[in-house]
Parts: C-alpha cells; structure tokens; sequence
C-alpha cells in the first residue's frame, strides 16, 4: 500500500491511501504509467495533484471537505506533500 500525506498551511494533516482507483485517475490524466512516471519524472506537482484528487474523492464520498479546483489557489493551501510507497514499488 501507498500513501499519501498533507499537511495544510492551517497545521490540519491529512493520510489517504492511494487506492487503485487513485492511480487509475492519475494514469488518465497524465497519460504514462503511475509508478514509471515517479520513478523517471520525479516532479513534485505530481505530488500536489495526488493529493488534490485524495481530497477531492474524499469529499465527493462525504468523509472530506471540498477542495479549490487544482492550480495555484490550492498548491497555496499546502505546506507540506510526501509519498510513502514504501510497500508498494513494484518488484522492490
């Protein structure tokens, strides 16, 4: 399992697992593998959209709040973004 962590300029932290349906949303927005794209590309704006889609289903399944849409208004709302995927990588 992956996980995700914020923490909002508020001081409010946040851990969500990235479920398949996570990855599945990231691969159709950005085209390329999930794990390839982390392991090759390493750009921490993917990071802030991870976390921005969490938020986003989290709030859509009631057991979040609503987030701004993803862009600069939001990425302001961040203090700090970090992936665990510690038990995930495939073939370690």
């Amino acid at each position: 399992m992956a996980f995700i962590n914020i923490e909002l300029v508020t001081g409010e932290k946040f851990s969500y697992e990235l479920t398949p349906a996570t990855e599945y949303a990231f691969e159709e927005k950005f085209n390329e593998g999930f794990y390839k794209r982390f392991r090759e590309k390493e750009k921490q704006s993917d990071a802030y959209w991870l976390a921005w889609e969490s938020q986003r289903d989290a709030a859509a399944k009631g057991t979040g709040s609503a987030v701004k849409p993803f862009g600069g208004e939001y990425i302001a709302t961040l203090k700090a973004v970090t992936i665990d995927f510690e038990a995930t990588l495939p073939n370690g």
